[in-house]
């Protein structure tokens, strides 16, 4: 899949004098293509295309024919399933199951939920008694809802046509218009989610997509745009701040899903053996790089060496597992790995680089790792490594458990496991956590809310949430 820029409803060729930077496989660290990195003049191209089909034929449509055109897209991506696939696996290195299985019908997903939601949606309305004024009396207030405008989207590259598509389809089903960037390491299904768009027959400019870097590059050029009407990021919580610091400079509001150091809490009446399977997915799916793995698991005492026994054999039990995006993220991931070791952490499994005998030598793999041993403020414990990766830690009261699952300046997802279900609905809400799962990982509903608090995020996104975001409320009075 060859990256380029599509921008006003066509793809701008990538002649000999566009810069580029090579796109690599992760499985063996072979340059499989070269992207092109956009300049300030191309982000400006994007965003002047958005801003006129906003003004123009975009902007005119119906919530029935932006319905319709999202089931256009959601029919181009099953129509390319195959090519999708094949690309997400290429640029991530993941499983091609997990492609097959999640990303990519999750991204079919997304558009068919945002086309049925513009239906039916309910717009408020009041009657208001305003007596010495003149006429009745009475007043009637409701409200309508616009789009916000021109929207930039930055995606990462962990999940990349699923987090991009989760921002996209809202933003466009309430009526703007978009500039997507995606990450650099994963440039291939947002360009064929461009080529599904055009031939979904999206008015020129309604989508729009630029390749490149995010520091002093492509990233900073849209987010700083003074014509952008919205910022939708999804990345690590660093970024997210140097994005709110340029985005403050034209009050461009925000809506942040950023980074987790998500705590599983075992309790001693749980299904030991789902808990077990639930951790091993919820620490290990994609090789831990989604922001809602496990990276910390608390298990009351009278179960932990039992849990840590069994975790410790599935994880080197574990062989389907993909790579780090990059060398320098496999380079971060051994760091962590060391550093517990100097941290005083028991190494119950993995701790190192694989070795296979084959391509993937050459590749940036790590493996599945289970810790334990460290207090609470070890650095392993407490910052977010983003890779296959879980500390297990005993705790002895109800207390505890909610005090070492909080004691975190993340706040994105949790996740309890307990036959108890009074205890369930006391724990739960407690937890510093956007989501909380009771006896299972990563369950979602599309329109229920999703976000972090503290420094996972800013907003919710899902459902009538996302289409919140992406619109503006304007009360209309009248008097009667």
């Amino acid at each position: 899949m060859q990256a380029a820029h599509y921008v006003g409803g066509a793809f701008l060729p990538n002649d000999p004098a566009t810069t580029t930077f090579p796109l690599v496989d992760p499985v063996d660290g072979s340059t499989v293509g070269q992207v092109p990195e956009a300049t300030r003049e191309t982000v400006d191209a994007a965003v002047r295309a958005a801003r006129d089909a906003l003004d123009g034929t975009w902007g005119a449509t119906s919530p029935e024919e932006r319905s319709a055109a999202l089931h256009r897209i959601a029919d181009e991506i099953q129509a390319r399933f195959d090519a999708f696939v094949d690309a997400e696996v290429s640029d991530t290195g993941k499983p091609r199951e997990l492609a097959a299985t999640v990303d990519i019908p999750r991204a079919i997903g997304n558009f068919r939920a945002y086309a049925d939601l513009l239906y039916g949606r309910p717009e408020q309305s009041y009657s208001t008694s305003v007596p010495g004024w003149s006429g009745s009396g009475q007043a009637l207030n409701y409200t309508v809802r616009r789009p916000l405008g021109v929207v930039a989207v930055i995606s990462p590259w962990n999940l990349p046509l699923l987090l991009l598509t989760w921002k996209v389809a809202p933003a466009l089903a309430a009526g703007n218009t978009v500039v997507a960037k995606p990450s650099e390491e994963t440039p291939s299904t947002a360009t064929l989610l461009a080529e599904a768009i055009d031939a979904a027959g999206l008015p020129a400019g309604a989508f729009n997509l630029v390749h490149g870097h995010g520091t002093n590059a492509a990233g900073a050029f849209l987010t700083s745009h003074p014509d952008v009407d919205a910022i939708a990021f999804t990345g690590e919580s660093a970024t997210g701040s140097a994005i709110m610091r340029e985005a403050a400079n034209h009050l461009t509001p925000v809506s942040f899903e950023l980074g987790g150091k998500n705590a599983a809490v075992i309790f001693a009446d749980a299904d030991l053996e789902a808990a077990v399977e639930g951790t091993v997915r919820s620490a290990f799916t994609h090789s831990g790089q989604i922001c809602l793995c496990t990276e910390r698991v608390y298990v009351e005492r009278s179960r932990y060496e039992e849990f840590v026994s069994l975790l410790g054999a599935r994880a080197r039990e574990l062989t389907d597992y993909g790579p780090m995006i990059s060398a320098a993220h496999r380079d971060k991931v051994l760091s962590y790995y060391r550093l517990a070791v100097e941290e005083g952490a028991t190494v119950v499994a993995g701790g190192k680089a694989p070795h296979f005998g084959d391509r993937r030598d050459e590749g940036f793999y790590v493996e599945p790792t289970v810790l334990t041993g460290l207090p609470q403020h070890a650095r392993t414990v407490q910052e977010e490594v983003f890779g296959p990766v879980c500390h297990i830690a005993p705790f002895d009261t109800e207390e505890e458990a909610v005090r070492l699952a909080n004691d975190s300046r993340y706040g994105l997802a949790a996740t309890v496991w307990t036959r108890d279900l009074s205890r369930a609905h006391r724990v739960a809400p407690r937890i510093d956590a956007g989501i909380v799962w009771v006896n299972c990982w990563n369950l979602r509903d599309l329109r229920t809310p999703f976000g972090g608090v503290k420094d996972s995020g800013i907003g919710r996104e899902g459902g009538t949430y996302s289409l919140d975001f992406f619109s503006e409320p304007v009360n209309v009075c009248i008097q009667v």
